[in-house]
Parts: C-alpha cells; sequence; structure tokens
C-alpha cells in the first residue's frame, strides 16, 4: 500500500474479491459473517447497473494497485418525503487495523455529501465492535444508541450501534489536513 486511500467504481475483474469478502467466513471476519447467501449478487448487480444505482451502490477501497475492500450504500427512507443512506464497510483482513477503515468511510461520506442531498448518513456496527466503533468516531460519525436484538448472528440475537453523520458535522479529513500545515 503506497498510504493513499482512494474511492473508484467496481471494476468486473473485482467480481471474484467482492464474492471472497463476502462469502468466505475467513475474510469476512467473526463480525460479519451471517452464513452464506446468493452467490451470484454481485454479478446480477454488475449485470444490471455495474453497481451504481438511485437507490445505492457499491465502490471499491483501493491504494495504489491494491484492493483493500469495499464501501457501500442504500437508501434509507426515513419519511414519505425524506431519506438517508446508510453505508457499510468491508475490509480484506491484511489491511484492517492501519487506519485505512476510517479514511474510507470519512472519504466516502465526503463523496455521498457532495453528490447528492442527503442531510444523513448512518452506519450501524455490532455492540461488541469496539475497532469499527472508534473508526466510525474517528470518520466523523456520532453514537446515537443501542438498537436492542436488531441482527440474527451466530445463533442469537444480539444488540447493535447506532451511528449517524449529518452534512454540518465537522470534516474528519478536513481537521487532519488543517493539523498536517
Amino acid at each position: 500500500m503506497d498510504g493513499q486511500v482512494a474511492l473508484r467504481p467496481v471494476g468486473e475483474d473485482d467480481l471474484a474479491m467482492l464474492e471472497e469478502l463476502t462469502q468466505d467466513s475467513e475474510q469476512v471476519g467473526e463480525f460479519g459473517w451471517f452464513g452464506w447467501f446468493d452467490r451470484r449478487r454481485w454479478r446480477r448487480g454488475w449485470d444490471e447497473n455495474c453497481l451504481l444505482g438511485a437507490d445505492g451502490g457499491t465502490l471499491i477501497v483501493v491504494s495504489g494497485g491494491d484492493r483493500l475492500g469495499l464501501v457501500n450504500w442504500r437508501k434509507h427512507q426515513t419519511t414519505p418525503a425524506g431519506y438517508c443512506w446508510e453505508i457499510g464497510i468491508a475490509l480484506l483482513p491484511e489491511w484492517r487495523g492501519q487506519g485505512i477503515g476510517w479514511r474510507a468511510q470519512a472519504m466516502f461520506c465526503s463523496y455521498l455529501f457532495g453528490h447528492t442531498p442527503v442531510q444523513r448518513i448512518e452506519a450501524a456496527t455490532h455492540a461488541e465492535n469496539a475497532a469499527e466503533q472508534r473508526s466510525l468516531e474517528k470518520a466523523g460519525f456520532t453514537l446515537e444508541g443501542v438498537v436492542r436484538a436488531a441482527e440474527f448472528r451466530a445463533g442469537q440475537w444480539r444488540d447493535g450501534y447506532l451511528y449517524s453523520r449529518l452534512r454540518t458535522d465537522p470534516d474528519p479529513l478536513a481537521d487532519e489536513a488543517r493539523k498536517t500545515r
């Protein structure tokens, strides 16, 4: 990795990595493994709209020539006239714990705020996933609360944490840039 994290649209040659990252329990990790699901999902999405649609999509997290993982978003209708984006991230195991996740999520928010009219972006994580909680907070998200029994994983219902970032919240990447000047 060259130190610079970037986001780019999914290419057809990325589909195998997406499948591996979401279908292989070793790659997914303990917090992302929900069992196997439709293995053709990524291919169908690619064939339909190259994984970029009006209601959501997927981008690849990269550094130089390395694929590090993915970020994705989907529309969450909050009222009949309003919506926000719900985002997620998955990094390949060798790229976790290096500060890539928070940067990718902060860049992703900047992208979504810059190209869509939403006021709010939400992210949820597992109550046990302290690393992702730190990453979201560093990416400018605020913890809003506990979502009780939000997911069924590994044989039991588990709580989750809901985070949000508003368009008007400080941009942590801008803050970081000011500190390095």
